[in-house]
């Protein structure tokens, strides 16, 4: 299980396969990558066309089925990709700069270091413009974190089942509400990125309010974009996976936002 999430970006692959036919072919080519290489560990030479492995899913009626699959048929499935990777060595949208890079994952469940790690980034009232956006947003778009309380208990989802938060002094904002912000609001529109990018610190937040709202409503160039609000998050040799691919998100936030497009999720 994992949050899948795509860039908007118009792009010459999407008019050919679609935004959601592109994340179906990854998929289909990382799953029997891994099947495949669980087989070999085991000893089992057999080609693709001959392995098979029992995929279920919950369907939209709540109800879990499952089916048959032939490793073969996912690789000739992906193959429909290479035709088009070529345009994502140049594309803007590529934010993990390998093919089809303006797609991703998080992986569940999340880490107890990694909701810490979101909370942390989070301003304090030592920043009281941003404080107050934070505690603004909140109040009155409803981040309770009451959508994400049932997920909480469930080890597939997160990895602490006690509920973390942050004092903010007036506040506190816990992991259930981070989530719910990040994950629960649909497609994660320029405006919308703009905010969590200034909330969680991924670009810099020194800024005067007329400021804050042009990064808001995405009133800003690139080319100041590119000068003054550079990606804040580096690689850091003591992050978990979880943090990794946070950041990895944060960045094609970033990408998204600085191109104004919107980010497709599916959580």
């Amino acid at each position: 299980m994992a949050i899948d999430y795509i860039i908007g970006y118009d792009c010459v692959p999407k008019h050919h396969l679609t935004a959601e036919g592109i994340i179906d072919r990854v998929k289909a080519r990382d799953r029997a990558e891994t099947v495949i290489a669980l087989y070999r560990e085991g000893g089992d030479q057999r080609p693709p066309s001959e392995m098979e492995f029992e995929m279920s899913r919950v369907t939209p009626a709540g109800e879990e089925e499952s089916r048959v699959v032939n490793i073969q048929m996912m690789l000739d499935s992906a193959r429909d990709l290479d035709p088009w990777a070529p345009y994502c060595k140049t594309c803007p949208a590529n934010a993990a700069a390998t093919p089809f890079g303006c797609y991703n994952i998080i992986q569940y469940p999340i880490s107890a270091a990694a909701e810490r790690w979101l909370l942390d980034r989070l301003p304090g009232i030592e920043e009281p413009l941003m404080w107050l956006l934070l505690r603004q947003g909140a109040l009155e778009l409803g981040y309770d974190g009451a959508s994400v309380a049932p997920l909480r208990s469930d080890p597939s989802y997160f990895e602490e089942q006690r509920l973390p938060g942050r004092d903010l002094v007036e506040f506190v904002f816990t992991g259930n509400q981070v989530f719910e912000m990040l994950f629960l609001v649909g497609t994660i529109q320029p405006s919308h990125a703009g905010m969590l990018l200034l909330l969680f610190g991924a670009i810099p937040r020194g800024v005067e309010a007329d400021q804050i709202v042009g990064i808001m409503q995405r009133g800003i160039d690139i080319e100041t974009i590119d000068r003054d609000y550079l990606f804040q998050f580096t690689a850091d040799e003591l992050d978990d996976e979880s943090i990794r691919q946070f950041k990895a998100f944060f960045y094609a936030v970033y990408k998204a936002w600085r191109l104004g497009v919107p980010v497709g999720l599916d959580v």
